[in-house]
């Protein structure tokens, strides 16, 4: 499930309220009371139609743990419980799933199950040895029997004649044919109810409830869940949230971008600056050639980037901070340094130092 407490993209949080109710009983759940109960922090939540319908038999223990009473195999705990997929599943509180599947029977409750698989259970004496794929069932076994568990009923009279069958028997299964221990021995059965049916209701995170008190038919009520979007909300959000991530992500780059110490963009921005300026300027202007320009000093720097008189650690003309393999370029009368790739653009069209204006005499 999706809750509205999740945290979305963008930098900031979506909120919704939705109103709250209470009731006087917590143990009561109904159709208008969306705050389920629980026996326990951890227990799962109960709400209708397991505590508002006949058959549906859970309550609290003393301990806080919920069980469930089968009218012809006792108490389980639960587990959990999927009101979506209408699955309950249920434990032995004695941690011998194994032998309560031995008596167990779903009559007189609503419960049923989708699969269910035939096996054989039988007792062999503690001194046969079985092959290494049949494992006993360690909460059965005892002094001089080990218990075990196949759907090959015929291979166990055959290849096993010492053994004894205990009983054969339908286990409920979630999925068709699975390996028993992997299955029971989770501690975990499966159960299902088909009746009332509030799927479409749990989908879209609504409370089912009776239409009327002397009828079966049961209804979607409109108040959510708290906690949770319906499909639609869930929608906007998430479009929102794909368009902001894509926005902040774009503006991140383009200030990375701008930011970036990438010398030859600054120098075609400073050479397309005096692109701009008056013809009548740029006329009175002279710049040097290539050869004059090569004639000045140029240094690469060292690890420490350290500049001779007052020179600091940023060019002047495209105010990025030097680092070391850089090179970068003197002017002869006043000592002032640029990158090469800055300054020598400049050069070619002014002739002069930017900073001080002096020209080479």
């Amino acid at each position: 499930m999706i809750s509205s407490k999740h945290i979305f993209p963008l930098g900031f949080f979506l909120i919704f309220l939705f109103p709250l109710r209470h009731a006087s009983n917590p143990k009561k759940c109904s159709s208008s009371f969306y705050i389920p109960h629980r026996c326990g922090p951890l227990e799962a939540p109960i709400r209708f139609p397991l505590c508002d319908h006949a058959g549906f038999n859970l309550h609290c223990t003393d301990l806080n743990k919920t069980v469930l009473e089968l009218p012809m195999s006792g108490t389980f705990l639960v587990r959990n419980i999927d009101y979506y997929k209408q699955q309950i599943y249920i434990s032995d509180p004695e941690k011998c799933l194994a032998k309560r599947l031995l008596t167990f029977n779903m009559s007189g409750s609503p419960f049923s199950s989708r699969f269910s698989i035939f096996y054989t259970f039988f007792s062999c004496p503690n001194d046969v040895v079985l092959p290494f794929s049949y494992r006993s069932i360690p909460c059965l076994n005892n002094s001089t029997s080990s218990f075990y568990v196949t759907t090959n009923y015929a291979f166990v009279e055959i290849m096993f004649p010492s053994c004894q069958i205990v009983k054969r028997l339908h286990v409920p299964s979630p999925f068709g044919e699975i390996e028993f221990l992997s299955y029971v021995g989770n501690e975990s059965l499966m159960l299902e109810w088909l009746s009332p049916n509030c799927r479409s209701c749990e989908m879209e995170y609504l409370r089912c409830g009776f239409k009327k008190k002397s009828s079966l038919e049961v209804k979607c009520f409109g108040s959510k869940e708290p906690g949770h979007l319906s499909s639609g909300v869930l929608a906007v959000i998430i479009s929102f949230s794909i368009i902001g991530a894509v926005t902040l992500f774009g503006t991140c780059i383009a200030i990375r971008v701008y930011n970036s110490p990438r010398r030859g963009h600054s120098a075609i921005a400073a050479a397309a600056t005096v692109r701009q300026q008056p013809r009548e300027v740029m006329a009175a202007v002279r710049g040097l050639d290539q050869s004059t320009i090569e004639t000045y000093k140029k240094v690469e720097l060292g690890q420490s980037r350290r500049l001779p008189g007052t020179n600091g650690i940023i060019c002047p003309i495209c105010l990025s901070e030097y680092a070391s393999k850089e090179t970068i370029r003197f002017m002869p009368e006043c000592d002032h340094c640029f990158h090469v790739e800055c300054i020598d653009v400049w050069l070619k069209i002014h002739g002069s130092c930017p900073l001080c204006r002096n020209s080479r005499k």
